[in-house]
């Protein structure tokens, strides 16, 4: 058997103090971003497993840690859903929601909130996605952890999301049963896990009515590093409707439609996704597909709940299916095949 990995041991390595190490993991004052960036790294290097100094048992404290990154808060966020529904469940269970917006330079540093390192908590829930490196620095506490709204292949073994996949088909099938043929995607499929779903699900219904997949119809809505949106490059030959990945990326392309002289329906169709305010405020309102935020808040605190009490449970990815909200920025163009 291999022998533990110790602060000593990762000390003798830098020729630094125990202290300064203990300190760099705990959060502390007195040692720098770039000795801290340096411990945590030859802590991965060599193995270590934050808590293996201690033979205690850890007493629970009943607080759960929850991560979002910046990039997904915003006065109007769909992320606001889960959110609530986290800190509702949680309430039920007698358990209490310790939030942690994620900074940019936080999650490139894959810098942990003190609380977290110090082990004040019980389990974390991170909410949406997040760098490799980070979810590498969470894993290193050792604390149960499940992802939400978000995979990978660090994270599809405890995880909660929406089946974006089929959500997808079956808001594209309905726009072909609808009689349109020309349908675009909008959204960046490099910039999350749920948009390269979408846009896979919207490409089988295609496929499957022998509809041509164009790359002239995959329009990107954001950067890919920061999650900034930009303004759209509509094609040269315009669809007839456009999936787009979120609603709030609707109602702007909705907008930018209008300007360039389209109407919504009349001319053009679109759908969004996640049944935001931004499908209601938007004109004409948003044909959608609701995701069940509250179902799958519930299950992702259950499911850590459980992992707290038995660490060695196996979750695996859990799928939540959603609904098709129709309303009104789709035409039907079956009437132009009949007559």
């Amino acid at each position: 058997m291999s022998k533990k990995v110790t602060m000593r041991d990762i000390a003798e390595k830098l020729g630094i103090s125990v202290v300064s190490v203990s300190k760099a993991f705990s959060g502390q004052s007195g040692v720098s971003d770039s000795l801290r960036n340096e411990i945590m790294k030859t802590a991965d290097i060599m193995g270590y497993r934050y808590g293996e100094d201690t033979n205690k048992k850890k007493s629970l404290s009943g607080n759960i840690g929850i991560i979002v990154a910046e990039r997904y808060i915003s006065d109007n966020s769909f992320y606001f859903k889960f959110i609530r529904g986290i800190s509702t469940k949680l309430q039920q269970k007698k358990n209490y929601a310790f939030f942690h917006t994620l900074t940019p330079y936080n999650e490139e540093k894959a810098i942990l909130p003190d609380i977290f390192i110090r082990q004040k908590i019980d389990g974390i829930i991170i909410l949406g996605q997040v760098s490799d490196k980070y979810i590498k620095a969470v894993r290193n506490t050792k604390t149960p952890v499940m992802f939400l709204d978000f995979y990978n292949q660090l994270t599809s073994e405890c995880c909660v999301v929406c089946d974006n996949f089929y959500a997808s088909y079956e808001i594209t099938n309905y726009l072909i049963n609808n009689g349109h043929r020309s349908i675009a995607f909008v959204g960046n499929i490099h910039a999350t896990s749920s948009i390269q779903d979408r846009y896979l699900g919207y490409a089988k219904s295609l496929i499957e009515n022998n509809i041509h997949l164009s790359d002239l119809f995959l329009l990107s809505d954001r950067d890919t590093e920061t999650g900034e949106f930009h303004p759209i490059e509509l094609p040269a030959v315009m669809p007839t409707a456009f999936v787009c990945n979120c609603d709030e990326v609707a109602a702007k392309l909705i907008t930018q439609l209008n300007k360039n002289g389209y109407r919504v329906p009349e001319d053009i169709s679109v759908t969004g996704f996640d049944n935001s305010v931004y499908s209601t405020i938007s004109t004409p309102n948003i044909t959608t597909f609701e995701v069940n935020t509250e179902r799958m808040a519930s299950i992702a605190v259950d499911e850590l709940l459980s992992k707290i009490k038995t660490p060695n449970k196996e979750t695996g990815m859990i799928l939540v299916k959603g609904k098709i909200v129709y309303k009104d920025s789709v035409a039907s163009l079956n009437y132009a095949y009949s007559e």
